[in-house]
């Protein structure tokens, strides 16, 4: 499942860069953040040689970025700017706490543990309502079902996340094996299901693209258009005007 998993992380990375959306909006965010799990996953796995230290802080720092990245991806779905402010003051002030925890106790497991409650709170609240939102609009519009599936995928991924920080880190489980096991479905799932709404988003997004090129290309041709109609009128204007002088 180890295996699995790390290529079902690599796939929403691999079409992000395919399909050319590295630097689309707010995309970047998505890639790093799966970028950063699947090197961990692979770490973990021993694909990747490297000593227990860089293990461990490369997965605390996977933890303590995780919902700012999310966050920022978020953004894509917003509906106005002003929700979008919202959605950034909640992020800094998240990374505030962070900062705020990490200074207190230290780079360390308690920490993420601290963290890791709130900001998953946090994360499925924004998923639950971005996800009902393109949903609706996904069933009544029959479009954006590209942004319908990455939101699902985040929820169910969250929602999961949310179960296994409880019996990994406040019950502190014995079956230490099994939570992995879980774990590494859960990842395979959202990231499968992630992967399919970016192939159905970048299709909505290339449409958009060449309706905006077919509007420019439109404007100039209008624009080209007028142009010798206001130069007549210029001349008309000068001779009328030389007539009477």
């Amino acid at each position: 499942m180890g295996l699995i998993s790390s290529i079902a992380l690599f796939t929403p990375i691999l079409f992000i860069l395919v399909l050319r959306l590295g630097a689309y909006k707010t995309f970047p965010a998505l890639l790093i953040y799966y970028a950063g799990v699947f090197i961990y996953n692979l770490m973990t796995e021993g694909y990747i040689q490297v000593n227990a230290d860089v293990i461990h802080y490369w997965g605390l720092t996977n933890n303590l970025t995780d919902v700012p990245l999310l966050l920022t991806f978020l953004i894509y779905f917003s509906t106005s700017p002003a929700f979008t402010r919202r959605i950034k003051g909640v992020t800094y002030a998240f990374i505030l706490f962070e900062a705020i925890v990490v200074l207190i106790v230290g780079y360390n497991v308690k920490a993420v543990t601290i963290i890791l409650g709130p900001g998953i709170i946090i994360a499925i609240s924004f998923c639950l309502l971005f996800f009902i939102r393109q949903t609706k609009i996904t069933i009544l519009h029959h479009k954006a079902a590209g942004k319908a599936l990455m939101a699902a995928s985040l929820l169910f991924a969250y929602g999961c996340y949310g179960i296994i920080y409880l019996i990994y880190y406040i019950f502190k489980t014995q079956h230490v094996a099994d939570t992995f096991l879980i774990y590494f479905l859960v990842v395979t799932i959202s990231s499968f299901l992630i992967s399919a709404g970016i192939i159905v988003e970048q299709k909505r997004i290339r449409r958009l693209n060449e309706m905006k090129l077919t509007r420019r290309e439109l404007s100039n041709i209008y624009a080209e258009d007028q142009k010798p109609a206001a130069q007549t009128r210029t001349v008309i204007l000068d001779f009328d005007r030389d007539q009477w002088n």
